[in-house]
């Protein structure tokens, strides 16, 4: 059997192993508790491995910016995105799609398969590239939710100074900040990992082997079917996946890298799935609303993020195990293009079917009428 095949097969099996396991963990505690152990101690050990093996150098400095830049970007474009889905954007959904749809959250979405698929030097500058995006969804986003919330709520904008601090706190006490700054500065000095004490090395190697097992199974945990507004959900979210791999693409023949790594990396980044951070700051000044006026929309900001972790991982997925076929700029532009336009036509169909029922409707009450 194909290797990439055989490694593919096992990541589905654990995925499915965690679904057919939900009931086991009956409570959304359980579940959050297996994410801190992969946010705090798993994925932290792996970064720290990985970032120790490479020789620092000025380009690190780029990867953060590109980042940040696509966040950025994606943000500018979520207006244009939501007219071409339909979605009003001055609403509660479209205020709630602003805040989540340029965000990324690689940690439990993509870092796993880059260091199974793409090695540790991959999985190095992933974890470099999260730190400009992790500033953008800490900071910006959270600016952006303050001013939507007084907006809306016609409020005055009181005590900014403190929460800004507290999220600065956010920032810089987080576990995978924490070790990519530790690294960078063991780096700096020019020790690496093989000038750490040899039980030092040996937890942190043994610690970032559970990753990515405990990543699928939490993806199966995660995973959540019938919901009512699924399907319109799902062509959200591949409009933003088919609109990342077009901006890849196009990054990628701008920059022209050779090394087919960094090409896969640079289209498979981008699909991480939607970040919580934006939904921890929509559903902090939800609390705080009064009236009928609502700024955000957190049911809907629930099943977007339930819908995103198993998409993105699966385009990530299929992307990385086709071997280098998605390295290939026609052959990516092709994919976003296809994403997009699948979307679409779901849209379509989905009008036309409320339409039909509507005309159906309307026939049976004037049939009914006439009856009378």
């Amino acid at each position: 059997m194909d290797p990439a095949l055989q490694k593919t097969l096992t990541f589905l099996s654990f995925i499915l192993l965690g679904f057919l396991l939900k009931r086991k963990f009956g409570s959304q505690e359980q579940v959050n508790g297996i994410k801190n152990l992969i946010l705090t101690i798993a994925l932290p050990s792996t970064i720290f491995v990985a970032l120790m093996g490479v020789e620092i150098n000025a380009n690190m400095l780029v990867l953060p910016v590109l980042a940040l830049a696509f966040n950025f970007l994606i943000y500018f474009l979520t207006p244009l995105l939501l007219k071409l889905i339909g979605v009003e954007g001055d609403s509660a959904k479209g205020r709630t799609l602003k805040l989540l749809l340029p965000s990324l959250a690689p940690g439990l979405s993509c870092f796993p398969f880059i260091l199974e698929y793409l090695g540790e030097n991959s999985l190095a500058d992933a974890a470099l590239a999260d730190v400009g995006n992790k500033f953008f969804v800490l900071i910006f986003l959270y600016v952006m939710a303050m001013n939507m919330f007084y907006r809306i709520q016609g409020t005055a904008n009181k005590g900014t100074r403190g929460k800004l601090k507290e999220l600065f706190y956010s920032l810089v006490s987080e576990p995978i900040n924490i070790v990519i700054v530790v690294a960078v500065l063991l780096l700096a000095f020019g020790l690496n990992f093989e000038s750490l004490p040899a039980f030092m090395g040996d937890t942190f190697s043994r610690l970032s082997l559970i990753m990515t097992p405990l990543v699928l199974f939490f993806i199966g945990l995660a995973v959540k079917l019938n919901k009512e507004s699924m399907w319109p959900i799902f062509n959200v979210l591949l409009v933003r996946a088919g609109v990342t791999m077009l901006i890849s693409t196009a990054l990628i023949m701008l920059m022209g890298p050779s090394d087919t790594n960094t090409i896969l990396l640079a289209i498979v980044f981008p699909l991480s799935s939607c970040s919580f951070w934006p939904f921890a700051h929509l559903a902090a000044f939800s609390k705080r609303e009064k009236g009928t006026a609502r700024t955000f929309d957190t049911e809907y900001a629930i099943l977007v993020l339930a819908l995103s972790l198993p998409i993105s991982t699966v385009l990530i997925l299929g992307i990385l195990s086709s071997g280098t076929f998605f390295a290939q700029p026609m052959v990516s532009a092709s994919a976003g293009l296809l994403l997009i336009g699948v979307a679409l036509v779901g849209q379509l169909i989905r009008k036309l079917s409320a339409s039909s029922f509507s005309w159906g409707v309307e026939e049976s009450k004037k049939l009914i009428e006439q009856t009378d």
